[in-house]
């Protein structure tokens, strides 16, 4: 019997019995749509993340109080006795930092409530900026302007607007510039509109507002905590010498003891994408072993319907060898029936894996990015599974005695 015969008279057991073909690829299809699932929401997310969420630049770094991610309370606790970093602060490392090019802080309040006319929100976040931030930190206006350093001098009440302000508060028709808004209750006048960035799990991003960082803390007030950003001259040493510099300035201006923690935090666009990369990788490892389960089970069962197989055909494998079939021939026909039987599964899980993952997309917002090695990896195990859990099938069919298998009765 040849590759094509075989492969044909697996895909014919297929059809000819659907529910326990569905029962016996279940495994399989689970497993592999899970793996191929989770192999395109990590791709997509680190390509987002990587693009989008922490796109600082290689040459900017972030100065925080506290820690970008804590993982318990206790933790969270103790970070919050540190001192808080001040507009203080932010001027002394302006002044002082040679190696920086351009530095800025931002300041951020989660609630604001914002008010257009008879349309109003109350979950907008509100962040303060200087003018510098146009510098560092990549966000690009499709109408209007930036701030300007008069906005900072003069603490002016302009506005920067994200993209669902305008769509939904406003309308989203006409120019939004030069219109006035009302945040907390005080009255701001639009000098810009940022370009829409989307959704991240099902969150906007777009649903925002920007004010000079003096007119943020004249509404918000003066001593709440505040981001240092810093753009060096360059990458690499560049870099390094700009954030030991501004270490430096603040250890001593913070008076944290020599030989002890620094009371604040240094981070970079590489921290951020390492952290997102080990939380993701992760995980990915976690489903890994889920769906591994899930195709041993797989396995195991196509391993029994094989079995079954060659107890239902143990006359015609008796008529094979009598008609001159070898041993490799029938170990041959019944390996490739039971990784014919795999791969559908396979091709099943990666098409459902997929569809899972673009409709997630589609609803949620979950970026996804189809990788071509993930649906080959999963085409690959599928066919190992098949294989491995076929050996012992064919292996019993293979050493059947022609004479005992003719003589055989259901």
């Amino acid at each position: 019997m040849n590759t094509a015969e075989a492969i044909r008279i697996a895909l014919h057991s297929l059809w000819a019995n659907k529910l326990r073909s569905v029962l016996t690829l279940l495994g399989i299809v689970i497993g592999i749509a899970a793996v191929i699932a989770v192999v395109t929401f990590v791709s997509g997310l680190n390509a987002y993340v990587a693009e989008q969420v922490f796109n600082l630049g290689a040459d900017v770094f972030i100065v925080n109080k506290v820690p970008n991610v804590i993982t318990n309370v206790d933790q969270w606790l103790e970070m919050q006795k540190r001192k808080n970093l001040e507009m203080d602060d932010y001027k002394a490392v302006r002044e002082a930092c040679r190696y920086c090019e351009y530095v800025g802080v931002s300041a951020s309040y989660g609630n604001g409530q914002i008010r257009y006319e008879d349309q109003s929100s109350s979950d907008t976040g509100v962040r303060g900026w200087t003018w510098t931030m146009n510098y560092i930190y990549d966000l690009e206006t499709v109408a209007g302007r930036s701030f300007v350093p008069s906005d900072d001098d003069n603490a002016s009440s302009v506005v920067i607007i994200g993209y669902d302000i305008y769509d939904k508060l406003m309308g989203g028709v006409g120019d939004p510039i030069g219109k006035e808004i009302r945040i907390d209750g005080q009255l701001y006048r639009v000098i810009g509109l940022g370009k829409k960035e989307g959704k991240v799990l099902g969150q906007s991003r777009d649903n925002w507002v920007a004010l000079p960082i003096t007119t943020w803390m004249r509404q918000y007030g003066s001593h709440q905590n505040i981001r240092i950003w810093g753009k060096a001259y360059g990458i690499g040493a560049l870099l390094d010498s700009a954030m030991d510099e501004t270490r430096a300035i603040l250890r001593a201006r913070r008076h944290d003891a020599l030989g002890k923690p620094d009371s604040f935090e240094i981070d970079t666009n590489d921290t951020f994408i390492g952290l997102w990369s080990s939380l993701s990788g992760n995980f990915f490892l976690v489903m890994i072993v889920i769906a591994s389960v899930s195709l041993l089970v797989g396995g195991i069962v196509i391993m029994n319907i094989m079995l079954v197989s060659v107890t239902e055909r143990t006359r015609e494998i008796g008529i094979r060898k009598a008609l001159g079939a070898r041993r490799n021939d029938v170990l041959r026909q019944f390996l490739i029936e039971s990784c014919t039987m795999a791969l559908v599964g396979g091709i099943i899980g990666i098409l459902l894996g997929i569809g899972v993952a673009k409709a997630v997309t589609f609803f949620v917002g979950m970026p996804s990015e189809i990788r071509l090695w993930a649906v080959l990896a999963g085409l690959f195990m599928a066919a190992i599974v098949g294989i491995f859990f076929g050996v012992y099938p064919a292996r019993r069919a293979a050493m059947l005695d022609p004479i005992a298998a003719l003589r055989f009765e259901l």
